[in-house]
């Protein structure tokens, strides 16, 4: 089922009866991959509710102030937070890599994989936050056979580059875009029609590609963790 929804006012602040929670483990990781070494940093905060993996888009990383914003309101909400490089910094220079969807998806499963191998994190239930092709590498791995993501959600996100995966794509998925960013608000709706689960595009006014205006990241950061709080419940 698929819906739109305009933002007003601040954000929806449904969640916020929820404490905040200081994190029982906050700690660098790090995923090998033969000869690639995936850098990474983990968040679990004492209540246990799901693990939400950024994947994030061209030019960013793990240390994106824009991503740690939202994973830090993510926590407080109880979600623990994997922010993941996808790509070292050789990859990266080589701008092929960074649009390559499916190596990104299958790092992103990788980095799934190792999840779900971790004692501490394992019975999780698990969530998806992607932004720009971030977005697209989170939905190419949902859409894999045997996905247990349980959410999905993207910020100014290019779902479009998923392709034909999209119709595979059972998780709920909530698309959070900029109203003054027009191409991707067209492309993002056109991906929505393709998408086989729950979906939801959510526009923020006043926001454009990066949500750089003020008050606008935080309607954003607001969306996602209603989503995740509603589809990643407590185990």
């Amino acid at each position: 089922m698929a819906s739109q929804d305009q933002v007003g006012g601040t954000g929806h602040d449904r969640a916020t009866d929820l404490p905040a929670n200081g994190p029982r483990i906050d700690e660098d990781v790090e995923l090998t991959m033969g000869p690639v070494r995936l850098a990474g940093h983990l968040t679990l905060p004492e209540r246990r509710r799901g693990l939400v993996v950024f994947a994030h888009g061209s030019g960013s990383s793990r240390h994106s102030p824009r991503n740690r914003f939202v994973a830090a309101i993510l926590n407080a909400a109880g979600q623990g937070t994997l922010l993941f490089d996808l790509l070292t910094g050789a990859e990266e220079a080589d701008r092929a890599n960074v649009f390559d969807i499916a190596l990104l998806g299958g790092r992103l499963m990788a980095v799934t994989s190792w999840v779900g191998s971790d004692s501490r994190l394992a019975g999780r239930p698990i969530g998806y936050f992607g932004a720009s092709t971030g977005t697209a590498a989170a939905l190419w791995a949902a859409a894999e056979p045997g996905s247990n993501v349980s959410a999905v959600v993207s910020r100014g996100g290019r779902p479009d580059l998923a392709g034909q995966r999209l119709t595979a794509v059972t998780s709920p998925t909530l698309l959070i875009v900029g109203a003054l960013d027009p191409l991707v608000l067209s492309l993002n709706r056109e991906a929505q029609t393709h998408l086989a689960g729950e979906s939801r595009l959510s526009v923020v006014p006043g926001a454009t590609h990066l949500f750089e205006e003020p008050g606008t990241l935080q309607q954003a950061a607001i969306l996602a963790r209603d989503w995740f709080v509603e589809h990643l419940p407590p185990n």
